[in-house]
């Protein structure tokens, strides 16, 4: 069997089960494709072919011994560079951190191991993961597969876009202020943002981390099936203790009633006609299948978003500052000037107000998300931007950061969040957000299995150069 790399993780997973095909097979066929399409788009930055030949070697061999195998028992992934993998540099995209290799995984990538997944490389991120664009000085640049010319988001950008070209069937993120749903937004995939506390992690070559980044910092998959999203979540999801917050909450919640409120424009957000369209299509596509829908305006997000851009920021001017100093990267110099232009320092008490402020903004939305167990709503108000617009000007972040309200706003509250993909608009991949309540997941796969089932599949595509 060709083209291997082709099949959703669900579809290899089945196939090695059955000794339909080999998982060396399918890890071989997975190297050959990105050894083939990378260099154009620089989407995985550590190659690791021997260690996936083994890993997958290790598969086969589980199965000729008829052990039990794990749900992504010879399915090809990719991990970020910003989680600890054994033997290998933790960069985070950096030159500061280009020799510092981990001793031990990251609960989440071992996870992914014990779940028979086979790690086929290591994927890039802006410096510091923190950024909607993907390039620093370290690794270079990731280029967008379906279009050079556009962001491939970030700052898991290097997953977004192998996913999108079929590097590996599942591509590991992690997201704090959108940074897995807006890759999935701007590849034309999905990809979800978990509770917090459902994804273990925890990086051991690192010190522990911030108070935001423990608040609001989680790691998650992108697919390109929400059957994938399903199955990856239930295998990244496994119990670590290593990780203080992780909870054992049941991955399947009580029934709940098949209503969505579509919110257009939350809080006077300048949602775009071509991203309107696609809101009101997904919700006539639940619709269509027995949800109702109520559209409404949505509990607040500006303010959330606020506190989130000071938690981070109160952090960074702890220590992260000396260490931007150092690393000297043009793009994240830039873009944490902006940010700073706009928040200004906390004192303690205000810090003390923000973290209690987000109780209550959680509990606004935990009692909206009773009456409306989804809510539909923008990924960002605009389609995917131009490639580094962020860096262009002042006035072009300013721009940037107000159309990805609810990319910031949603991670105070720890709540999930679903990147699904419709498709293109104006040439440009389109999609839309669902929210639910915490631990409901589930929720979210369920409304998207539906709204991905009305549209055309998302399948893999040759970089375009």
């Amino acid at each position: 069997m060709s083209e291997l790399w082709r099949l959703t993780a669900s579809e290899v997973a089945a196939k090695v089960a059955a000794k339909a095909v080999s998982a060396r097979e399918v890890a071989q066929d997975a190297l050959a494709r990105l050894a083939a399409v990378n260099p154009a788009i620089n989407a995985v930055v550590q190659e690791m072919p021997e260690q996936a030949l083994a890993a997958a070697e290790a598969v086969d061999a589980a199965i000729a011994r008829g052990e039990p195998l794990g749900p992504l028992a010879g399915v090809p992934v990719t991990v970020k560079v910003n989680v600890d993998q054994a033997g290998f540099a933790t960069t985070n995209g950096l030159r500061l951190q280009a020799d510092l290799v981990a001793k031990e995984d990251n609960p989440v990538v071992a996870n992914l191991k014990k779940a028979g997944a086979v790690i086929i490389g290591r994927t890039n991120t802006p410096a510091f993961s923190l950024r909607w664009f993907t390039r620093n000085s370290l690794h270079g640049h990731t280029k967008n597969p379906r279009n050079p010319a556009l962001t491939p988001g970030g700052s898991s950008g290097g997953a977004g876009a192998a996913v999108a070209a079929g590097i590996g069937a599942i591509g590991h993120g992690t997201d704090i202020g959108g940074s897995i749903r807006y890759p999935a937004y701007a590849c034309g995939i999905h990809g979800l943002r978990p509770t917090l506390g459902r994804i273990p992690a925890w990086n051991p070559s690192g010190p522990e981390r911030a108070i935001g980044a423990q608040l609001m910092a989680v790691s998650g998959p992108l697919a390109r099936s929400i059957a994938d999203i399903r199955l990856s979540l239930a295998a990244m999801a496994a119990e670590d203790v290593r990780d203080p917050w992780w909870v054992p909450a049941p991955l399947e919640g009580p029934a709940a009633p098949k209503r969505a409120a579509l919110c257009i424009r939350p809080e006077g957000l300048a949602t775009t006609p071509e991203v309107e369209r696609a809101l009101r299509d997904a919700a006539l596509r639940l619709q269509e299948r027995g949800w109702t829908i109520v559209e409404t305006p949505c509990p607040p997000l500006r303010e959330p978003a606020r506190l989130q851009a000071m938690l981070w920021l109160a952090e960074s001017r702890r220590g992260l500052n000396s260490a931007l100093a150092k690393e000297a990267d043009p793009d994240a110099s830039f873009v944490f000037a902006q940010m700073e232009r706009l928040c200004s320092a906390p004192d303690l008490n205000q810090f003390q107000d923000a973290l209690q402020a987000r109780a209550g903004f959680t509990r606004q939305w935990q009692m909206f998300l009773k009456n409306y167990p989804v809510v539909l709503l923008p990924v960002c108000s605009e389609l995917p931007f131009a490639d580094l617009l962020d860096v262009e000007s002042p006035e072009a972040f300013d721009r940037v950061i107000e159309a990805q309200l609810v990319q910031v706003g949603l991670p105070l509250m720890g709540l999930p969040g679903l990147t699904v993909a419709m498709g293109e608009a104006e040439g440009r991949p389109t999609g839309v957000q669902l929210i639910a309540g915490r631990y409901r997941e589930d929720l979210l796969i369920e409304a998207g299995a539906v709204i991905e089932a009305a549209g055309p599949a998302v399948v893999p595509c040759d970089p375009v150069v």
